[in-house]
């Protein structure tokens, strides 16, 4: 005989398992159901003209589109930084790059395999967010401390980890093993590095001599089901999902079935693997068929959220760490697919394309359907923003950089933000600030002590209403407004032992 569940019943024991495991509260107990949901999802390496909804014409994205359909577009939108960890340190801080501990991607020293450990409690959105009542899982790539360290993603608010902890690691998209919390789990993939060439003696338009690039498991697979595992046991309460994907970062690597949808579409010519990464022997269309398997991702999370019944409790967000990657690197080809969206710059850079990212809001019923702001957001406002959205804005930190842009989401009337300020020792050393349409930018600022002829380029000064892809300097032409803006510039760096800025912090000392 086949027992048959009600619903009620079959929640109620989901309650009870939940609690047995993780001291989850069932009942009048439990978290105020009235709290909403958060999904946040951050592609990596993703620009934004890879979105149909930025004007991508060559890459389907219609799950990702319809986020933007149903919600609010940003189109002046950055991310936290031109590179992975710090830009994802300063999501989670709420503090600019000039200030949150982590500016640049470094490995950790004295363990197997990660980056530099942020220190304890220095991740103020997972816990915040706990604290105020919320199941915290994370899902996809770390990047903000080993395990075991105090960057250790349980020790610093969330109660589920599942995916990558190093960024070096998750290069390589069949690993042979995840973190399942601080566990490795095993995957039936071979061992093989993530940087190598095609033999010398292999046939490059062959496909059984790319063979050795791939295994069983494809990691975001396993990550969106461990994503999806994590709404179905948390759905009874309020949940904080940030699903940190590891599309479309390199190599290039993507199961046939995905591949088949893009296959003899572009004229591709073979990578053989000598400018980085793993070859394939289509690059564009694995590049394409990576980031609509990604979009197929978000689509099955979507469509739990409303066979949940969860549609109108649920904040979604997706948006991306940092700009596409300079062209032809590793195989990519971002000319191609237009991926920066026409700006200059690319990962690495403060030009435009570096670090204007995708922004994509949706909450039915609080958020207009098919709205466009062009706000200048930055990562650090997400903190003090879903702080507001979810009704607890006394929670925000006094001391942060970000500010709460809830009120442009719910249409109301703003102040603009006065400035964003980011800054890089990497890539040479930059820093750049934009105050309105104004833009200025240093670079050259961590020259090679070696060359000692090496200085600081020219200030640059550029009118992003006039010039959004920042072809011309006119810093020589506004010297008032350099001056003003390279004085607040100045202010917002702070000096880093592990982090150094060789020109800033030699100018500070001197003050």
């Amino acid at each position: 005989m086949r027992l048959r569940w009600s619903r009620p019943f079959v929640s109620f024991l989901l309650c009870l398992a939940s609690f047995a495991t993780s001291g989850a509260v069932c009942g009048a107990d439990r978290p105020p159901a009235a709290l909403p949901n958060i999904v946040f999802i951050i592609a990596d390496d993703l620009g934004r003209g890879d979105l149909g909804c930025y004007g991508q014409q060559k890459i389907r994205t219609p799950n990702i589109d319809r986020i933007a359909a149903e919600g609010m577009r940003f189109t002046s939108s950055y991310s936290g930084h031109n590179v992975c960890a710090p830009s994802r340190c300063v999501l989670m801080t709420g503090m600019h790059p000039g200030h949150a501990y982590i500016r640049d991607n470094h490995q950790a020293k004295g363990f197997p395999e990660g980056q530099e450990p942020v220190p304890a409690g220095e991740l103020r959105l997972p816990r915040l967010f706990k604290q105020a009542g919320y199941a915290v899982g994370g899902f996809g790539k770390w990047g903000l401390g080993p395990m075991g360290s105090t960057g250790d993603p349980l020790r610093q608010g969330f109660d589920r980890w599942f995916g990558y902890n190093c960024q070096a690691v998750a290069h390589n998209h069949y690993p042979q093993s995840l973190w399942d919390n601080d566990k490795p789990l095993a995957l039936n993939n071979p061992k093989f590095a993530a940087y190598q060439k095609l033999p010398p003696d292999a046939d490059p338009t062959a496909p059984e001599s790319y063979v050795a690039y791939a295994g069983r498991d494809y990691a975001p697979d396993l990550i969106g089901a461990q994503a999806l595992e994590f709404i179905r046991s948390h759905h009874y309460r309020p949940f904080f999902l940030y699903f940190a994907t590891t599309i479309p970062h390199l190599a290039l690597q993507v199961p046939q079935d995905s591949l088949a949808e893009y296959a003899g579409q572009f004229a591709d010519v073979p990578y053989v693997g000598d400018r980085g990464y793993l070859p394939h022997r289509q690059p564009r269309a694995a590049y394409a068929a990576m980031i609509t398997r990604m979009d197929r991702d978000v689509g099955r999370l979507t469509a739990l959220i409303h066979e949940l019944g969860l549609d109108d409790r649920t904040i979604i967000v997706f948006t991306s760490d940092n700009g596409p990657l300079y062209d032809r690197h590793g195989g990519t080809d971002a000319d191609f697919f237009n991926s920066a969206a026409g700006l200059r710059g690319r990962k690495g850079s403060y030009y435009e394309g570096g670090f204007r990212a995708p922004c994509l809001v949706r909450w039915p019923g609080r958020i207009a359907a098919g709205s466009v702001s062009d706000r200048v957001t930055g990562f650090e406002d997400w903190l003090p923003t879903l702080l507001d959205l979810v009704g607890r804005p006394e929670a925000t930190p006094g001391d942060i950089d970000g500010l709460s842009f809830a009120p442009t989401l719910l249409g109301q009337a703003q102040p603009a933000r006065a400035f964003l300020y980011r800054e890089s020792p990497s890539y040479g050393g930059q820093q750049c600030l934009r105050a309105g349409d104004w833009k200025v930018l240093r670079r050259n600022l961590n020259p090679n002590p070696k060359a000692k002829d090496q200085q600081p380029t020219p200030i640059e000064l550029y009118n992003l209403a006039a010039d959004p892809a920042e072809t011309t300097n006119v810093a020589h032409l506004h010297p008032a407004i350099v001056d003003r803006l390279t004085a607040l510039m100045d202010q917002q760096h702070r000096r880093s032992e592990v982090f150094p800025i060789r020109t800033l912090d030699a100018a500070a000392s001197r003050e």
